[in-house]
């Protein structure tokens, strides 16, 4: 297999990027063996640590696993990758070869945010508590700008997951939102009937506030699994529901 040589610049990135890229998209295969150390770096152009230190951030994705006597195994991404894999294509602009990944992820999504919010309600402290009922307040006031709107529909979420108390919602939440939508970039306006609904989000605050977790997980879930809906005309297309 071919491989372009690196830049002078990042060289141990541009490494990682194409083997990953490589093994994700197929052309490695699940069991195959990477060319060894020597034979990429003269492949690469590079020095044997920028190789090495690629092949230490695959084996960190869970896309290769070096076998006893030096040799590296591709690994199946689908049964060993998380989701830092997803984070790594969508900072270079990729995406995993899955059709329906963003719809993936949303759905993901939605269920870590209707159970925190339900743990919210029922276990969330007082101050985060508070703090998301100003949040939901003061959503309304942003409309209908939808990007303003994403950032401060993060920020309310934040809070939902951080009053839950679930240490692993709470990395889940972080690698969803962190940088990109994870696998690249979800516009606002695919999103615009949760985005607006500001009522719906003072109604998941007041809920959680009350302590109600049933009606909580139940209004998380209305705003969460909202249609995906077409972008609408950015001026007097949008209303808010408050």
């Amino acid at each position: 297999m071919a491989f372009a040589p690196a830049p002078r610049a990042s060289v141990s990135d541009h490494v990682f990027g194409q083997l990953r890229d490589a093994i994700v998209s197929g052309r490695y295969r699940p069991d195959e063996t990477l060319p060894g150390e020597r034979e990429l770096a003269a492949a690469f152009a590079v020095n044997r640590h920028a190789v090495r230190e690629a092949l230490r951030r695959l084996q960190q994705l869970g896309l290769v696993r070096v076998s006893q006597g030096g040799a590296t195994r591709v690994l199946d991404w689908r049964v060993h990758a998380g989701l830092d894999l997803a984070l790594s294509l969508a900072r270079s602009g990729d995406v995993l070869p899955v059709a329906t990944l963003v719809r993936d992820m949303l759905e993901m999504r939605a269920c870590v945010g209707i159970d925190a919010a339900r743990l919210c309600a029922e276990r969330g402290d007082t101050a985060v508590v508070a703090a998301l009922v100003r949040a939901a307040e003061e959503y309304g006031s942003l409309a209908p700008d939808l990007d303003r709107m994403a950032e401060a529909n993060i920020a309310i979420w934040r809070l939902v997951v951080r009053g839950s108390g679930n240490t692993a919602y709470q990395l889940a939440f972080n690698s969803l939102v962190a940088g990109t939508f994870a696998v690249g970039d979800v516009p606002p306006d695919t999103r615009t009937a949760e985005l607006l609904d500001v009522a719906g989000h003072r109604r998941l605050a007041a809920a959680i506030a009350s302590g109600q977790g049933a009606a909580a997980a139940r209004h998380a879930r209305a705003l969460l699994t909202a249609p995906v809906t077409t972008p609408t005309t950015p001026t007097t297309g949008r209303e808010a529901r408050a």
